[in-house]
């Protein structure tokens, strides 16, 4: 096949597949022990920045853009009059391991329109996975796109060539899969996460017993929702992803903002600003919950069941609770450190194991780095300043909006202005 047409493909798959974000190596440790090519260490993804500042990238594409299914939020759905192109197995191969060699990639995210059926498509993902492997000598990192409904055989497959696998549930509940991707089975979609949850567990265990068991998915496997397509409110979406990580245990769960791309009934004409804010209040939420020791009642409930999007959710839920405030920075326990807006994680345990040898006041915390500016309103520490804690929670995010320089405060300031 010409050059061309190659690019052609490339073009055109590549670009279908921007709309899949649930992509991202960390986690992922594969070593090169052979002198083979490529060598994956806790690398990044798809132009995604690594924990010392490095930026790497993923050749990022599908195998083909056909599919049998008519899903209403989908760029690639059969109804939609569209340009079609598919790889060839060796193809995708040849363009990973080409595109490895003149440095423009670390690996290789691949998913996939379903032509045939599931497992027609998942043997072929499967399949370019275990000739970079095998036959390439390839330690880059490799993600793959499960397809719902894939046995378990070729699932199990999958984990052994692959450093992560995903299944997209695509809508955040079963009502809003059904009116919008009717051809779909919420069960197709959790078969091959449970089978991807058991084949990590027992391959853990085994390696514990025999060194030689060959890895199996090492850097997990992640989910994504698509927000703002159905009517689901924060709280279930939150539910929805708490669900994930408990009982498959998820590495990630991603949340993609509905960007009108088709025209349909089903689907909310909608301005394509909001649901960027969104995102961005869900991916905060999620953060909170799985490293600040947040549960989804407490910044979700039947009272407040959207998040705001002017301000935080720990921001947030600390104007719902001043009762909790101000506390003694120098005796709170991790917990309610935790829970201080502008105090991340990192200044959590500085904080910790500073006040061991001193108690602290405002020039140590400025020095250990929190968010002066909002944390003065909840806190108060060895220091004869003291900033007055008599504010309505309307005063106090008045006052933080006012010193904020955030791209939030500008969107809601231009908001205000069209009215």
């Amino acid at each position: 096949m010409s050059f061309e047409r190659i690019r052609e493909k490339l073009s055109i798959l590549a670009d279908a597949a921007k709309y899949d974000v649930s992509c991202a190596s960390s986690g992922g440790k594969r070593n090169n022990p052979k002198k083979g090519l490529g060598n994956n260490t806790g690398m990044g993804i798809c132009h995604s920045y690594t924990e010392d500042g490095r930026c790497v990238s993923l050749l990022k594409i599908l195998l083909t853009n056909h599919c049998i299914y008519d899903c209403a939020y989908c760029i690639t759905r059969k109804s939609n009059d569209i340009q079609r192109a598919a790889f060839k197995i060796q193809e995708v191969v040849d363009l990973t391991i080409n595109f490895y060699r003149r440095n423009y990639i670390e690996g290789l995210f691949l998913s996939s329109g379903i032509f045939k059926n599931a497992d027609f498509t998942m043997e072929r993902l499967v399949e370019v996975a275990k000739k970079l492997r095998l036959e390439e000598n390839f330690n880059g990192y490799i993600h793959l796109k499960s397809i719902p409904g894939a046995s378990d055989e070729l699932m199990r497959e999958a984990g052994l060539y692959a450093d992560r696998l995903s299944v997209n549930i695509e809508i955040p509940t079963k009502s809003g899969l059904k009116l919008l991707a009717p051809d779909k089975k919420h069960e197709d979609f959790i078969k091959p996460m449970q089978k991807v949850k058991e084949e990590i567990i027992q391959h853990r265990a085994e390696q514990k017993i025999i060194k030689s068991t060959p890895r199996y998915a090492p850097a997990g496997q992640s989910t994504q929702m698509i927000i703002g397509a159905t009517g689901e409110s924060d709280r279930d979406i939150m539910y929805s992803a708490t669900f994930y990580y408990k009982k498959f245990n998820m590495r990630r769960v991603y949340y993609s903002g509905y960007i009108p791309v088709l025209e349909d009934s089903r689907l909310p004409a909608i301005d394509t600003e909001v649901p960027i804010l969104r995102e961005n209040r869900l991916y905060q939420t999620d953060w909170l919950l799985r490293f600040y020791g947040f549960s989804v009642e407490e910044i979700l409930n039947d009272s407040h069941t959207h998040l705001d999007l002017d301000i935080d959710p720990k921001l947030s839920w600390a104007l719902r609770n001043l009762h909790f405030f101000p506390i003694d920075i120098n005796r709170a326990d991790k917990r309610m450190l935790a829970r201080v807006p502008g105090i991340g994680m990192q200044s959590v345990y500085k904080i910790l194991e500073a006040r061991k040898f001193r108690k602290l006041n405002w020039t140590h915390l400025k020095a250990i780095g929190i968010a002066n500016n909002r944390a003065h309103y909840f806190i108060t520490c060895d220091s004869k300043d003291f900033y007055s804690q008599e504010l309505a929670p309307d005063e106090i995010k008045a006052r933080i909006l006012k010193n904020s320089n955030s791209k939030y405060k500008k969107y809601f300031n231009h908001q205000l202005r069209l009215f």
